[in-house]
């Protein structure tokens, strides 16, 4: 098998680059992650696709075919809320974790999949095992007021190499936006994402859309999903793929800023989230906010449920 009629197509520059069809991208990107092409194919794709950008038909077909091989666990009772974390920390430490456990307090159950794509920055993945919660090794159901991390590679090897194309290419590819996009969940879920540019608001946006996906969307914390302590973010919710907008930024900075970690390592990290558990550090008022928006959504989904 071979992606090249497809790389023919994409690779023609910015300007003369056509688009896929869905069913086209599925084909193209289930190949990929089935390693059936060669690292010179791969690495065409990607650089095609960095250099034309993905469609929301594309990026439909590249989920389609990633669900058509990914493990997913299996649906509860309750809406899976899922947090996907690849970003990490660098200058800021890293909080998706206390968003996580903050959610599960509230009692619902939560996935945060993720994979160290760098290794210079600081993950959740270490935040999370320093509180206590390891990488889980197999798949399985996520009750209510329970946490999980689920790596990438559990979850699909295959889109897992993937991105780890980044540690050699040196930029991001369509995995890295897709896995901000994906539900591993089998039943109804939450996808809580956040986009470092504006530009991938839109194109995410029209994915969610595209897709009919329940999801919350947000600039967050150095493009990790839990909302930055320091400012009001946007925040777009997308319920059976119907967008509305649920919080406005603020611009600029809050008035009183909250005192955070100067240190990002895990320990720290974890240190801090501890205390702010325990009520002995205050819980930043973005996190607060983002939190009951994210109770409210699964309020809704469980009314459509009933």
């Amino acid at each position: 098998m071979s992606i090249a009629k497809y790389i023919k197509e994409i690779g023609r520059g910015k300007e003369g680059a056509r688009s896929l069809s869905r069913a086209q991208a599925a084909d193209l990107f289930g190949q990929v992650l089935d390693g059936a092409v060669t690292d010179l194919e791969i690495g065409a794709f990607c650089l095609a696709m960095r250099i034309k950008g993905e469609t929301s038909l594309e990026m439909a077909g590249f989920l389609d075919a990633t669900y058509a091989r990914m493990q997913r666990v299996p649906a509860g009772p309750t809406p899976l809320v899922v947090i996907p974390s690849y970003n990490g920390a660098r200058k800021l430490p890293v909080l998706t974790p206390l968003l996580a456990l903050l959610l599960s307090r509230e009692g619902l159950p939560v996935l945060v999949h993720g994979a160290a794509s760098e290794s210079t920055r600081v993950f959740t993945s270490g935040v999370l095992e320093a509180l206590d919660i390891p990488a889980a090794t197999a798949i399985g159901p996520i009750s209510g007021g329970s946490v999980v991390f689920a790596p990438t590679a559990l979850l699909c090897p295959g889109l897992q190499r993937l991105l780890e194309v980044r540690r050699v290419v040196g930029l991001r590819n369509p995995a890295h936006s897709l896995v901000k996009l994906m539900n591993p969940g089998a039943g109804t879920s939450l996808i809580v994402s956040s986009y470092t540019h504006p530009e991938y608001a839109v194109s995410m946006g029209a994915t969610f859309e595209l897709m009919g996906s329940n999801a919350m969307l947000l600039r967050g914390t150095e493009g990790e999903a839990v909302a930055d302590p320091r400012r009001v973010p946007r925040i777009e919710l997308f319920l059976q793929g119907q967008r509305q907008t649920v919080q406005d930024a603020l611009t600029g900075p809050l008035a009183v800023l909250p005192e955070l970690p100067r240190d990002i390592d895990p320990a720290t990290t974890a240190a801090y989230i501890r205390a702010v558990l325990a009520g002995t550090s205050p819980l930043p008022d973005p996190i607060a906010t983002q939190v009951a928006h994210i109770v409210r959504a699964d309020k809704q989904l469980r009314e459509k449920q009933a």
